[in-house]
């Protein structure tokens, strides 16, 4: 267990940094946490830090405490429109690295112009859960070669829920695919939120990219939920992707917010 002890301002009681766990900090103000921090390594190797303090002094401690353990560079998440979180952030060394909107994707056909969307010739789309496990793991683990052998995983979405090693598929029942032949050539997974379902990702193989392949796989989605009543899913687009944000842009997708990662190298 490490600690380390901080001075307080004057009407504050000293603050004392401790290593509770190998992931975990906590700052503590005589015998009350009055802020922790936490640590998550994301698939691709990225080391992303959170903190929660509520006492004035806690935050810039509870960073400078994980900083000194921690190897860089170390990554975090902001709401943009969070400005106080951001400068926080920035005072103590982290850098914007990227952003990714936030969109609000209609399901109606006839607002997306979805309706008349059919794969292209050759592909079929296997819904959710009809997806034959192995050809699915196997076309992930081609896109993620195919991906970072050109821009790399980190450029994929933030938001990636830790897994162990090796798994990339955890869920297959999230997943529609496109099918050609005897071999799947694109995915798009969704999370089932009751309220607001999350598009994950939308994943073409080289080969069959801009056949409209994407659009098939977008169209069978939310036209599926919007048969069963949701009116709306969710999607996080990093700006840079150019195709990803004409695609969301061209069906009538708002954007509703931005995240920013950051980075201290």
């Amino acid at each position: 267990m490490n600690t380390a002890h901080f001075p307080a301002g004057t009407d504050e009681r000293p603050v004392v940094i401790t290593r509770v766990a190998e992931q975990e900090w906590h700052a503590l103000a005589g015998t009350h946490v009055v802020g922790c921090g936490d640590v998550a390594r994301r698939p691709d190797g990225r080391i992303f830090v959170s903190i929660d303090a509520w006492h004035g002094a806690a935050f810039g401690q509870l960073v400078e405490a994980m900083l000194a353990d921690l190897p860089r560079p170390l990554y975090t998440l902001v709401d943009e429109a969070d400005r106080e979180a951001k400068s926080r952030w920035e005072r103590v060394g982290f850098t914007i690295r990227r952003r990714e909107w936030e969109y609000f994707v209609p399901t109606d056909p006839r607002v997306t112009g979805l309706d008349a969307v059919r794969p292209p010739s050759g592909v079929t789309i296997v819904p959710a859960g009809e997806a034959a496990e192995g050809p699915l793991r196997a076309l992930d683990r081609a896109l993620r070669e195919e991906i970072e052998a050109t821009v790399g995983w980190q450029a994929m979405p933030a938001e990636v829920l830790p897994r162990p090693h090796g798994v990339t598929v955890v869920d297959p029942s999230k997943y529609a695919v496109a099918a050609a032949s005897d071999q799947y050539v694109g995915l798009l997974r969704l999370a089932p939120v009751t309220r607001l379902p999350r598009i994950g990702l939308i994943a073409v193989r080289a080969g069959w990219r801009r056949r409209g392949t994407a659009r098939a796989l977008l169209a069978h989605v939310l036209g599926s939920l919007h048969r069963t009543g949701i009116e709306r899913a969710a999607a996080e687009v990093n700006e840079s992707n150019g195709a990803a944000t004409a695609l969301f842009d061209g069906i009538g997708a708002r954007r509703a917010s931005s995240n920013l990662e950051l980075v201290c190298r």
